[in-house]
């Protein structure tokens, strides 16, 4: 029997192959789960412009054909790495941040997180940084994907600093922009010191020039407030399409 009858009534094997229809599709998922789990780790080795279908393949145990299947060019699989290591940047370092006080406790715990994940990647490369060394001049999806998703992030960067400033942590006079341009100059300089020219004690450089440009432009009130930590609120529902994104979030 047909699975919609000439009534236009579910057929007696509509649940059956629905059910059927619904495991595939959530394996099917999980496989491209698993595939952008295994392409993430190898593009902090060798860089997305390493990455390709076939190389792929070899470390999953796929086929190219059953690896293609689930992005249809090497251009898909490598925006597809991209999304997926803005997500995790978001949750490690975005997101814990929020819960803090606007000001100057928010942008500590960004640039404190960030950091957090740099003496990870010291060791397994990030892929920002080679991502931007691969395709600088090299116009295309890949590129702007790439690049929107940096732009995203500094861009929460410079809405930490300028809140700093609303709420007197920082001098009204200060230069918001030179204050996160600096602060991810440090980030940039971390990874070139401690992962390229494996000089120790990069961290604890990086870490004392940030309170440097604190200090450097703070206000007298911001000296005389103590530091208050945000005691987060109970965690709510995600509303229908996933968390609120950087974008979204960003003028918190």
């Amino acid at each position: 029997m047909p699975l919609i009858d000439i009534a236009g009534k579910p057929g007696r094997g509509s649940g059956r192959e629905a059910t059927q229809l619904s495991r595939a599709l959530h394996k099917g998922q999980q496989t491209k789960l698993s595939i952008i789990d295994a392409a993430l780790g190898l593009a902090a080795q060798i860089g997305l412009e390493g990455l390709s279908i076939g190389v792929l393949a070899e470390v999953t145990g796929m086929s190219k054909s059953g690896v293609f299947a689930h992005f249809g060019s090497r251009e898909e699989l490598q925006i597809s790495v991209i999304r997926e290591y803005f997500n995790r940047f978001e949750q490690e370092i975005f997101y814990p941040a929020m819960a803090q006080p606007r000001g100057l406790p928010r942008l500590r715990a960004m640039f404190g997180n960030w950091m957090k994940r740099v003496t990870v990647e010291i060791q397994s490369g990030c892929i920002f940084i080679s991502g931007a060394v691969d395709f600088d001049d090299r116009p295309g999806p890949v590129r702007d994907a790439l690049a929107s998703s940096v732009k995203t992030w500094l861009g929460a960067v410079h809405r930490a600093v300028v809140q700093a400033k609303e709420e007197g942590h920082l001098r009204a006079d200060a230069d918001e922009h030179q204050i996160a341009f600096e602060i991810h100059g440090l980030i940039l300089a971390v990874h070139y010191e401690a992962r390229f020219l494996k000089w120790p004690g990069s961290i604890a450089r990086a870490n004392q020039a940030f309170e440097q440009i604190l200090a450097r432009n703070g206000s007298d009130t911001a000296a005389r407030t103590p530091t208050k930590t945000r005691i987060p609120k109970k965690t709510q529902a995600a509303p229908q399409g996933g968390r609120p994104s950087v974008t979204q979030r960003i003028k918190e």
